[in-house]
C-alpha cells in the first residue's frame, strides 16, 4: 500500500439537493382496483395517480385503439388547404421544397415528408439551416435560394411559426408557403398560405400534443389519402413518426399514445434500411417474451381474457437514450444530411454506413457534454452565485460548442434544481475591447425550466434584449448582443422571482408510491407494460423505499455513474442491484437512506433481473438510526486507486478489513492504534494506524461503509 493523500471528509456524504413530492396514497381504493383489473396494487396506485379509477378509463388507456378518434380534417382548420396545395403541385409538377430543423423531430419530420411525396409523385427536395452559422427556423437565404431554384412551394417542418420576416419575403416573390410546426403561437402569425399547428386547435382535442412530426404524419396520410395512394406507407411513416415523436419529449398521451404504442411494435422488424441498421449499431434489443400485460383483465363486451402483449416492441427508453440521441447528435455537431440520407435510402451498405457516422458524432458528442458540464459546475461553484436570490442560473463562457450546451443545461438544472439559460460567445470581438468599427460578439445559448417556470415566456419577458428567441414551457433558444448580457441575467432574475418561491429551488423528484424491495421482482416490471408506452406527461412509475442499507457501492464507466446494491430487512429480506446515472460526486452513499427508483431490465450471462435505476435519495427517516447494523462490504477509489472493505467477525470482535488490488489486507480491529497487513495473518506486520496515509485509507473505508 503507497502513501495517499488525505481525503476530503467533508465531500463524502454530499447527497443531492431534491425536494421529493409523493403522492398520496389510497390504499384502500389502490386494494380494490387492483383485484378488479388483475393488476398489483402498486400499479393500481399508479393508475390512479394518473387520473385513471375506473374500468372504463383503463380500457381506454391500455388500449388506446379501442378509442374513436375525430378525424384530421374535423380538427385542423388548415389541413384541406394544405392537402389541396400539395395535390396541386403534384399535378402540375411544380417543384416542393421542404424546410426543416437540425433536430431528431426536425430530421425525422424532413424525412418523413420526402419519403411520402416522392412516393405520391412529387419533385420534392429540402434544406436545413446551419446550426452554427444560421441558427433555427427558415430565413431569407433559403427562401431567396429556393426560389432561384424554381420552387413553387415551401413547406416547413417543426419551425416557421415564428417566421414572419422569411414567410413574407416568400410570399413577395411569388412563392406558396405551408407551415407545419408545433412550437408556441407568436402575438402575430406569419402570413402563409396555410398552417398547421396543434397550438390552434382545441386544447381538449387528442391532437393537441403533436410534436412537429406529428403534424407532417397527419399531412402526409391525409394527403395519401386523397390521392388513394396509401397502400405501403402508413408503416414506414409511422416508425419516423415514431422515432421524432419520443426523441422531441412529446407528451405520450392522446394519438401520440395511441400511435407510438403501434410504432414500437414495428421498430424492432422496421422496413427502412436506416432503422434497422441504427439499432444495429445502438446494441438496442427488443424483448421477445410473451408477457400478460393484466391477467386479469376483461375487455369491454365482457370478454374474459388476457390484454394484447407488447412482446417483440422497443420501449421510448431506447429511442430517447440509444436511438434518439445519435440522431441529435449529428443535427448537433455535423451536417443533417447524414441523418436524412440515413433515414430516406433503401441501400443497406449506405445506411449502415451513415448509421456508424452517427454512432461516431455521438461518442464525439458525450465527450464534449462531460468537458462543458466540468468547466460549467467549476464556474458555479466559483462564483458565489445566490441562486435563492436570483431564482435562476444565467452561465455563459467562451469556447464551449453550441450544439450541445442544451444538453449540459439540462444537466444544470438537475444539478441545481433552477431554470438554466446557458450560451457562448461567437463571432466578433469581446465589446470591451472591440475597435469602434469592429462588430462586437454574439451569445447564442439554449435553455431549459423546471415545471413552475415556462421557459418562453422568461424569454419573451427580455425579448428587447435578443435578436433572436423560440422554443416552448421547457426549454428554448435565443442570441442577443454580448453587451446586452448582465441586463439579461438581471432581467431574468426579475421574471423567475415573479413565479418561483424558494420552495421550487430543488430539483424534483416526483414518486408515485412506496415500496417494498421484497415487492420488486420481473412480474412487476412486466406489468409496468401495460402502462406502455411511458414518457412525458405518462412517466414511468417512481417507487421509494425507507431505511434501506447500501451494502456495496462504486463507481463505474466514463460518466462517473454510481453502481450500488440495495438491502432491506424486515419479514421478508431482500437486496437488488441499482445504478445511479452520473453521481459518482455523491460516492460515497451513506449507509442507511431512503430511495426514490425506476425499475429497469438487466441481462447479464443470459440471465435477467430487475435493476433499481436511482432517482432520489435522502436520509432515511422514521425508525432508521435504531435499526441494527447490517454487515457488508464496498468499494471504493481513492486517490486513482480501487480498494475493498468490509465488516468482518474475527473471533468475539469485528473489524474492519480493507484490500488492495494486489491482495494485500489491513485488518483494523476497533479501539486499537495498531493494524495487522499482508497477505495472510501467518506473515501480516504491525503498522501504526495514526500515520497520514493509513488514518485517511480507514476513514475512507469507513465512509464506504456508512460507519
Amino acid at each position: 500500500m503507497a502513501d495517499l493523500p488525505t481525503s476530503n471528509s467533508s465531500h463524502l456524504h454530499r447527497l443531492p439537493n431534491q425536494r421529493w413530492q409523493i403522492y398520496a396514497p389510497q390504499r384502500q381504493q389502490a386494494e380494490q382496483f387492483a383485484t378488479e383489473i388483475g393488476l398489483s396494487p402498486l400499479l393500481a396506485q399508479v393508475l390512479i395517480n394518473r387520473g385513471i379509477d375506473t374500468l372504463t378509463e383503463v380500457q381506454g388507456f391500455v388500449e388506446p385503439e379501442s378509442l374513436v378518434l375525430p378525424q384530421p380534417m374535423d380538427e385542423f382548420p388548415d389541413l384541406a388547404v394544405s392537402v389541396r396545395l400539395l395535390r396541386e403541385a403534384i399535378a402540375k409538377g411544380n417543384k416542393i421544397a421542404i424546410c426543416g430543423d437540425y433536430d431528431a423531430d426536425g430530421m425525422t419530420s424532413t424525412a418523413l415528408l420526402l419519403r411520402a411525396l416522392r412516393a405520391l409523385g412529387a419533385k420534392v427536395d429540402y434544406a436545413i439551416p446551419s446550426r452554427m452559422r444560421e441558427g433555427y427556423g427558415i430565413n431569407d437565404r433559403i427562401v431567396e435560394e429556393f426560389h432561384s431554384e424554381g420552387v413553387a412551394l415551401i413547406l416547413t417542418v417543426d419551425n416557421g411559426i415564428a417566421a414572419l420576416g422569411p414567410v413574407k419575403r416568400a410570399r413577395e416573390l411569388g412563392v406558396k408557403v405551408i407551415i407545419t410546426d408545433h412550437h408556441d403561437l407568436p402575438l402575430q402569425l406569419p402570413p402563409a398560405d396555410a398552417i398547421l399547428n396543434p397550438k390552434l386547435i382545441a386544447e381538449s382535442s387528442p391532437y393537441r400534443g403533436l410534436a412537429g412530426v406529428g403534424v407532417a404524419y397527419v399531412l402526409a396520410i391525409s394527403l395519401a389519402q386523397s390521392l388513394q395512394k396509401v397502400g405501403g406507407l402508413v408503416n414506414p411513416l409511422l416508425e419516423l413518426f415514431t422515432l421524432g415523436t419520443i426523441a422531441d419529449l412529446a407528451p405520450l398521451t392522446g394519438v401520440n399514445r395511441r400511435w407510438v404504442k403501434r410504432g414500437l411494435r414495428l421498430l424492432p422488424h422496421s422496413q427502412l434500411a436506416g432503422i434497422q441498421a441504427l439499432i444495429q449499431v445502438a446494441g438496442v434489443q427488443h424483448g421477445s417474451a410473451e408477457t400478460p400485460l393484466i391477467p386479469n383483465f376483461k375487455l369491454k363486451g365482457g370478454h374474459g381474457g388476457t390484454a394484447p402483449t407488447t412482446q417483440n416492441s422497443l420501449k421510448p427508453e431506447d429511442i430517447g437514450f440509444r436511438l434518439g440521441p445519435r440522431i441529435n447528435a449529428v443535427g448537433r455537431l455535423a451536417d443533417p444530411q447524414i441523418v436524412i440520407e440515413l433515414l430516406t435510402t433503401d441501400d443497406r451498405d449506405l445506411a449502415l454506413q451513415r448509421a456508424m457516422e452517427c454512432e461516431q458524432i455521438n461518442q464525439r458528442r458525450q465527450e464534449l457534454c462531460i468537458e462543458i458540464e466540468e468547466e460549467a459546475i467549476a464556474w458555479c461553484e466559483e462564483s458565489s452565485l445566490n441562486l435563492q436570490q436570483e431564482r435562476v442560473l444565467v452561465v455563459v463562457r467562451p469556447g464551449w460548442h453550441h450544439g450541445v450546451i442544451g444538453i449540459v443545461a439540462s444537466r444544470l438544472v438537475e444539478r441545481y434544481g433552477v431554470p438554466v439559460f446557458i450560451g457562448t460567445f461567437e463571432g466578433g470581438h469581446a465589446p470591451s475591447t472591440a475597435p469602434t468599427d469592429a462588430p462586437s460578439q454574439i451569445v447564442r445559448g439554449s435553455a431549459r425550466g423546471i415545471p413552475e417556470f415556462n421557459v418562453f415566456d422568461g424569454l419573451n419577458f427580455c425579448a428587447d434584449l435578443l435578436t433572436k428567441f423560440g422554443g416552448h414551457k421547457a426549454a428554448g433558444g435565443f442570441s442577443m448582443p454580448a453587451e446586452n448580457l448582465a441586463k439579461f441575467r438581471s432581467q431574468l432574475a426579475v421574471f423567475a422571482n415573479q413565479c418561483l418561491q424558494p420552495e421550487h429551488l430543488k430539483p424534483l423528484v416526483s414518486v408515485d408510491v412506496q415500496a417494498d424491495l421484497s415487492e420488486i421482482n420481473l412480474e412487476l416490471y412486466r406489468q409496468i407494460d401495460a402502462l406502455e408506452p411511458c414518457g412525458i406527461e405518462n412517466k414511468a412509475p417512481v417507487f421509494w423505499t425507507p431505511n434501506v442499507c447500501i451494502t456495496e457501492q462504486k463507481i463505474v464507466g466514463k460518466g462517473n455513474h454510481l453502481k450500488l446494491t440495495a438491502s432491506q430487512t424486515g419479514k421478508v429480506s431482500a437486496s437488488l442491484q441499482g445504478i445511479a446515472w452520473r453521481w459518482g460526486e455523491y460516492f460515497p452513499l451513506p449507509r442507511l437512506v431512503d430511495i426514490a427508483y425506476r425499475l429497469r431490465e438487466n441481462s447479464f450471462n443470459g440471465k435477467i433481473s430487475v435493476q433499481l435505476e436511482l432517482l432520489g435519495v435522502r436520509l432515511a427517516t422514521g425508525e432508521a438510526d435504531s435499526r441494527p447494523f447490517v454487515s457488508g462490504k464496498a468499494e471504493f477509489d481513492f486517490s486513482d486507486r480501487t480498494y475493498a472493505c468490509s465488516l468482518s467477525r474475527s473471533g468475539d470482535r469485528t473489524e474492519l478489513r480493507i484490500r488492495n488490488s494486489v491482495g494485500q489486507v489491513l485488518a483494523v480491529s476497533p479501539g486499537k492504534t495498531t493494524g495487522l497487513l499482508g497477505n495472510s495473518r501467518e506473515n501480516a506486520r504491525e503498522v501504526d494506524l495514526s500515520k497520514p496515509f493509513f488514518y485517511s485509507l480507514i476513514q475512507a473505508a469507513k465512509n464506504a461503509l456508512g460507519i
